[in-house]
């Protein structure tokens, strides 16, 4: 369980497969073999850990499910990825609850200057659109966020300088791919509607 608050941006060192090698900050001395890391929302195991320069150079073993459902696929060395450790009791909830289980892709529509932020505009597949309200929250590529409007398979949403500086979302750009997970409570929503009707 997460809480989308990123803490690292972690790099892509080495991929064979679905083994991909991570550079990042983090002390390899507080990473546990087994211990769960949020990649760009995507919840994966760590496999191997070794201390790097100024960090951590850990490991993690993707299905081929995880590569056909996200933007892991076609992830290669060099590409940077936010980071998150798995939340432990007493950790301030200062995000959403995220579970690093991705439903989908998102595809950037377009990106233009408000005020200080920006305003992405988003296009999500139609089967998931249907969890996606104004006011609502999502994960895109583990970064908790909150819809402004929808229209459509369409929602937009304002990212803050702050974000922008402390994740990889100040690099993104139309038509990327990001890595989509809808509210937890929309889910069990939707599914318990299901069996009411």
């Amino acid at each position: 369980m997460f809480t989308g608050i990123i803490s690292d941006i972690a790099e892509v060192a080495d991929r064979k497969g679905g083994q991909f090698a991570i550079r990042s900050a983090y002390d390899a001395a507080s990473i546990a073999l087994g211990a769960s890391i949020a990649c760009d929302g995507v919840c994966l195991t760590v496999t191997t850990v070794e201390p790097h320069t100024a960090g951590a150079l850990f490991t993690v073993d993707v299905s081929n499910e995880t590569l056909s459902k996200t933007t892991l696929g076609d992830w290669k060395p060099g590409r940077r990825i936010n980071l998150e450790r798995a939340l432990r009791a007493g950790d301030e909830l200062g995000g959403h609850i995220v579970s690093g289980h991705v439903d989908g892709l998102a595809r950037i529509v377009e990106i233009r200057a408000d005020g200080e932020s920006f305003r992405f505009t988003f296009e999500a597949p139609e089967h998931l659109a249907m969890y996606i309200a104004p006011k609502g929250s999502v994960a895109l590529d583990g970064t908790p966020l909150t819809v402004n409007e929808v229209s459509g398979t369409r929602f937009g949403i304002n990212i803050i300088p702050h974000t922008l500086t402390m994740t990889t979302w100040g690099a993104k750009k139309p038509g990327e791919h990001i890595n989509l997970e809808i509210d937890q409570f929309a889910r069990y929503m939707a599914r318990l509607l299901e069996f009411r009707s």
